[in-house]
């Protein structure tokens, strides 16, 4: 463990420098890692540990023909690295379930069924364990329970990994059946090239995954920008100039500074126009949304969000009522003007 200082409070973290991909490799070395699912965590993290040197299979239904055919395509060999979830589930050791949330509480009987005294079942959400009276996962006594989960999207997983700069990673152990489940959870969180790892409870896990979520990730920010870019066009700005103010420059250009250096650096390092109106006014639009945030808390906690989640996602016209909500945000004013800025950009035009 390393201790960092966070702003005046000490975290312990686990780096690669001090649990090594070599150490990793020799905690799993008698391991079959099964990736359960092919979706959006499945693809970045299999390839990953593929690419360090894993033994690692994955399971993907074949009802599923386009995350099946997208694992063929990523070079998993059908009958030798590629088999459907229940084989996939009785040859691992680790079984990673990956699939969606309300997919995990849909095939739990199938994979209890498959799994042995002291294999491992990974999770990178704490969704199906915090919240068992909803989806009846309730693993036996005789597995360890663990979860890594990347602060970051499925290909992001990949894209990062590849670049040589991986993901961080929150890490926990909620059953130890081996005694060794914490090895095993920090040398898998390695393995899948996380940059660097921090504890975290399954609890706390979800109720901070679902508020970032709905909140600052993307529901806050999708809304924030709605509410900005109808405000100026309802004031005669073009349609352009709305979308750049609200989103392109944010995107393009003052996030990244955001990311490398943190919003200090960004107030100090722009005009005083700026830095004097966004001091200001960054402590209403905290006030304002402060109330949204604690009800959107307590909704996590007590699990009104799961079971919207877990009842939208079994509905059977739950695809079409989706596709529909994205066309309605995808044939919105402000995204079409959205496509029509990305298109002008000096990349976009030179693939013309």
């Amino acid at each position: 463990m390393t201790q960092i200082n966070f702003g005046g409070v000490m975290e312990d973290v686990v780096t690669a420098e001090e649990f090594t991909l070599e150490k990793a490799r020799e905690v799993l070395k008698n391991e079959v890692i099964a990736v359960i699912g092919y979706g959006v965590q499945g693809p970045g993290q299999s390839m990953n540990l593929r690419d360090n040197g894993f033994n690692v299979i994955v399971g993907q239904s074949p009802k599923f023909p386009a995350d099946w055919d997208h694992a063929v395509k990523d070079g998993w060999v059908p009958g030798k690295t590629l088999f459907d979830i229940e084989e996939a589930a009785r040859k691992g050791t680790i079984i990673m379930m990956l699939v969606s949330d309300a997919g995990q509480k849909a095939i739990w009987p199938l994979i209890q069924q498959c799994l042995s005294p002291g294999d491992a079942l990974y999770f990178s959400h704490g969704f199906s364990i915090v919240y068992k009276e909803q989806t009846g996962v309730i693993p036996p006594g005789d597995v360890d329970v663990i979860l890594v989960a990347p602060k970051g999207s499925g290909t992001t997983v990949r894209t990062n990994f590849l670049e040589g700069s991986g993901i961080n990673s929150s890490y926990a152990v909620f059953q130890d059946a081996t005694g060794n489940a914490e090895e095993r959870t920090k040398a898998v969180g390695i393995a899948i090239g996380s940059g660097y790892l921090f504890p975290t409870t399954f609890e706390k896990e979800v109720h901070s995954d679902l508020v970032g979520e709905r909140g600052v990730l993307m529901g806050a920010l999708a809304g924030v920008m709605e509410a900005q870019y109808d405000i100026l066009r309802r004031k005669g700005h073009s349609p352009s100039e709305a979308f750049n103010e609200t989103v392109e420059e944010l995107t393009q250009s003052l996030i990244r500074l955001v990311g490398q250096n943190g919003m200090d650096w960004m107030y100090a390092n722009c005009s005083t126009t700026a830095q004097r109106g966004a001091l200001d006014w960054r402590k209403r639009f905290r006030e304002a949304v402060a109330p949204v945030f604690e009800d959107l808390y307590q909704s996590v906690v007590e699990g009104e969000e799961t079971r919207i989640v877990l009842e939208a996602n079994s509905a059977p016209d739950y695809k079409e009522k989706l596709d529909k909500e994205l066309a309605e945000m995808r044939h919105s004013e402000m995204w079409q003007a959205g496509a029509a800025v990305r298109a002008l950009r000096p990349e976009n035009r030179r693939q013309k």
